[in-house]
């Protein structure tokens, strides 16, 4: 079998497969399933200062080829998730990456501090969730907004940082450098599309929150595209995400520059998806007699 092992901002991944922040919650109801040491890494759900219940009702809709979502940062908060959630995660044997959010600047900083000072592996800062009233994506949508976030976490905590970007913005590439200037030592990317459905018989937004996030197989092309810019742009490693459903297409974003991959959409439609799409990594590099995943980052040829 090949040697699946990447390392990110110096931390080891036994393999590059990650489900996304937002859809394994803390990984309880999975491992009912299949050992979470099987895993790369596992980002949790975003969790931000206080306890949040999210948006309301209808929240989650189903589009061609994928999904739209407005759950809203439901989450315990930060200090269940460090009391709670966080000592069982360190148990599984697999790197964990603690996704956070605000609605102010200081929330981010407070919630870097207090994670500085736990075994956490590495902070994933939020700053692409297009589906909050305030925050998320407030600071990912300018270069100066992403810049300063970034730099302010920076200062409070020594643990990797990797920064999740917003694919709805003019220019991720310009976003990329700002956030790579001010200390991001990877970036995440693509969060989900701003989108939106009505529903044609009440003539009223399918979601309650009237737009949501997109995700899912319809956004990959989208996705594939920004990483293959992002890494082409940055110095800094980059972590593929949108759409991946398969080997194939986790192999793909590999190519486009990606160092790792996290696994959204798929997990809600197969709850074994991350550990399908592993072994469908090691098939295609034992094919084609590739001993090492590292070998195929970045090694799309362009015409």
């Amino acid at each position: 079998m090949a040697d699946l092992s990447v390392k990110i901002a110096g931390v080891e991944f036994k393999n590059p497969v990650i489900p996304a922040s937002g859809v394994f919650g803390y990984g309880r109801e999975y491992e009912k399933m299949y050992e979470l040491s099987r895993l790369g890494g596992i980002a949790t759900k975003g969790t931000t200062i206080t306890p949040r219940t999210g948006n309301l009702s209808p929240r989650i809709a189903e589009t061609p080829s994928g999904m739209l979502n407005s759950v809203g940062l439901q989450n315990p908060g930060i200090d269940a998730f460090i009391n709670n959630e966080l000592p069982y995660l360190l148990t599984k044997n697999t790197v964990i990456l603690a996704n956070i959010a605000g609605s102010t600047a200081d929330e981010y900083v407070k919630i870097a501090e207090m994670l500085d000072s736990t075994d956490v592996h590495m902070i994933e800062l939020n700053i692409s969730c297009p589906n909050v009233k305030q925050g998320g994506m407030a600071f990912g949508a300018s270069c100066e907004g992403a810049a300063s976030i970034t730099k302010q976490v920076r200062k409070v905590t020594k643990k990797p940082l990797v920064v999740k970007l917003s694919p709805n913005v003019t220019s991720i590439t310009d976003i990329a450098k700002a956030v790579e200037a001010e200390g991001a030592d990877a970036v995440s990317l693509i969060n989900t599309l701003l989108g939106m459905r009505i529903d044609i018989n009440s003539r009223r937004p399918v979601l309650k929150n009237n737009m949501g996030g997109m995700s899912g197989p319809a956004v990959f092309p989208v996705a594939v595209r920004m990483v293959w810019q992002t890494a082409n742009a940055v110095k800094i490693p980059v972590i593929g995400m949108g759409g991946i459903a398969s080997g194939e297409d986790a192999i793909e974003m590999m190519m486009a520059g990606a160092s790792a991959v996290q696994v959204g959409g798929a997990v809600f439609i197969d709850p074994y998806a991350p550990l399908k799409i592993i072994d469908g990594m090691n098939k295609w590099l034992d094919n084609k007699k590739i001993s090492a995943i590292k070998d195929i980052v970045g090694s799309v040829q362009q015409w």
